[in-house]
């Protein structure tokens, strides 16, 4: 259970503070996640299906049908990886969300920071559990790791939502956070961390992570890669792991992390926050 503590101050520098004007009829769009990827698969697939096919019943010798056979069956294979991954952008990380949050029990007065927040996916469905909160979004606006990433398009997609008064978003990178020690109550981020190639650099994103979390505080992660090492990154720093496993509705194959920052007394012995 995150523990109600006093909303600290925050900077206004860095921040997107510009009104987003309500668009009629507006559809949330929280962006296709990898489109590089999912373009390359699609085309791939499509190309070597209709080698594979052509080869099947143009092949002069049965060599060449059959391997047209096996081109026509991983041209599929392509595909169906294409699709998945839009089913995964589309629907499968929006219920892996609604899954995370069950979890985070936020009460309401709570500062949520969403590490690499893209459109908003995290972002705004903190925003929605927030009463007097805040949710404040941290991106370098990558349009290779997400669809349309933008700051401007993350606050339409909260102002459509109905919480563009309790979100803030900043231009930051995660490897050196633009907030206070100790200020947030939540971490959340989701398909970012792994964007860091090397595993020095993702240690001084998790560095940070702990640095502006709260004592008690949650941090809950989502990626396609390294998230063990995240998990001996946050217990190296003085963490508790409360949880890690498979996120079984997204695609390609993905796990999530929830970790404490422990409560510490004056004489230095952890405690168990109640």
């Amino acid at each position: 259970m995150v523990h109600p503590m006093t909303q600290t101050s925050r900077a206004p520098s860095h921040s997107h503070l510009t009104s987003v004007q309500p668009r009629a009829a507006r559809s949330v769009d929280y962006g296709l996640d990898a489109p590089g990827v999912v373009n390359g698969f699609a085309a791939l697939g499509i190309l070597t299906l209709f080698v594979g096919i052509a080869l099947e019943l143009l092949g002069a010798t049965l060599n060449l049908r059959r391997l047209g056979g096996i081109a026509s069956w991983t041209g599929i294979t392509f595909a169906v990886t294409a699709l998945l991954m839009i089913a995964s952008s589309r629907f499968g990380k929006l219920r892996a969300r609604d899954r995370l949050f069950h979890r985070l029990h936020i009460r309401g007065h709570e500062t949520v920071l969403d590490v690499g927040c893209g459109r908003g996916l995290l972002l705004v469905a903190a925003a929605h559990r927030l009463t007097t909160g805040r949710a404040i979004g941290v991106d370098v606006w990558s349009q290779r790791d997400q669809a349309e990433n933008s700051a401007s398009a993350t606050l339409a997609n909260a102002e459509t939502e109905g919480v563009r008064d309790r979100v803030e978003v900043r231009d930051a990178d995660m490897r050196a956070l633009p907030l206070p020690d100790a200020s947030v109550h939540v971490v959340v981020s989701s398909l970012a961390i792994h964007n860091l190639r090397d595993a020095a650099e993702r240690g001084r994103a998790i560095g940070e992570i702990v640095r502006v979390l709260r004592p008690g505080g949650i941090a809950a992660l989502i990626d396609i890669a390294h998230v063990a090492e995240y998990a001996r990154a946050f217990h190296a720093r003085g963490c508790v792991i409360e949880q890690i496993g498979f996120v079984p509705t997204m695609f390609p194959p993905t796990r999530e992390l929830m970790v404490r920052k422990v409560l510490v007394n004056r004489r230095g012995r952890r405690l168990q926050p109640t």
